[in-house]
């Protein structure tokens, strides 16, 4: 007998964290993945499901390929970005489902998806695919569109990236906790003394403005990361609610001047731990879709 319309809703929405997941690392922005992830809806839909043995891996195939279009575009208007570009933040809540770990959750980290970002679309897609959603490499291959061996090279490819970049390790959620105290110490009272212990002697700030907001427009780097934290948002923000929230697999900061959102402030860290980035995002735009997604 048919599925019928209630089965097939139950069938997408058991998938929808994989799809927003996977759209989301593939995009680096929430609004374009639930846009994704709604085209899938539409074709599911819309298609004949009869003759689909594996309804998971279709609606991987679709989202994965309406996420390429996607990014094609992207590419072509992010020459005109004002200042540097950063991941659109997430407040991810992961899904009841036991198969979520730390390592999955430390793949929404923001210097991770800075990383795949310096892949090709197609090598982007391919890794996430076998190395992040454990897809077999015959789906993979099935949903690009290419060879078996191909696919395995791109994936090959995008392993060696990551692993240069040194992204993927989890650091333990203590060592984040504290850091994260300390960071909001150090902007509430102006001392960075316990902050600097914690930070990696090259440690970036990267602050995204978009041109919409005021933000600096360049990378600081070492000493100077301390100084801006306590002459300049020890300042700016000396009215501000800090409000600590789960931001791209790991504890953040939300700053509200009255009750609004005006920055958000995520971290990288390094393989011994130290903080190696601090990545601050001033953009309204990327700012407005703060509240909690499901997403693997």
């Amino acid at each position: 007998m048919p599925a019928g319309p209630d089965d097939q809703a139950a069938v997408f929405e058991a998938a929808r964290p994989m799809l927003l997941g996977l759209a989301y690392r593939l995009l680096g922005s929430r609004a374009d993945a639930e846009d994704a992830v709604q085209d899938t809806f539409l074709k599911w839909q819309a298609g004949e499901r009869d003759g689909i043995a594996s309804p998971a891996a279709w609606l991987a195939t679709v989202c994965t390929r309406h996420c390429l279009d996607m990014l094609r575009a992207a590419d072509r208007s992010r020459v005109d970005y004002v200042g540097p570009w950063l991941p659109e933040p997430v407040h991810a809540v992961a899904p009841d489902d036991p198969g979520t770990d730390e390592a999955m959750a430390a793949s929404l980290g923001t210097a991770f998806l800075l990383a795949l970002q310096r892949l090709t679309p197609r090598e982007r897609a391919a890794y996430l695919l076998r190395e992040i959603f454990d897809r077999p490499y015959p789906e993979v291959a099935a949903t690009l569109g290419m060879q078996e061996a191909a696919c395995r090279q791109l994936v090959a490819r995008g392993r060696g990236h990551v692993e240069r970049a040194r992204v993927r390790h989890v650091t333990p959620a203590p060592l984040q906790r504290r850091l994260l105290a300390a960071f909001r110490d150090a902007v509430e009272s102006g001392s960075t003394a316990v902050l600097a212990r914690l930070l990696a002697d090259d440690v970036r700030l990267t602050a995204d403005g978009g041109g919409r907001a005021t933000a600096t427009r360049r990378v600081m780097r070492g000493p100077e990361v301390l100084r801006f934290i306590e002459a300049g948002l020890h300042v700016w923000w000396a009215d501000a609610h800090l409000e600590e929230v789960a931001l791209n697999g790991g504890p953040g900061l939300l700053v509200r001047h009255a009750g609004a959102v005006t920055a958000a402030v995520s971290f990288g860290f390094a393989e011994d731990g130290a903080v190696a980035d601090v990545f601050v995002m001033r953009n309204p735009d990327k700012l407005a879709r703060l509240e909690p997604a499901v997403l693997r």
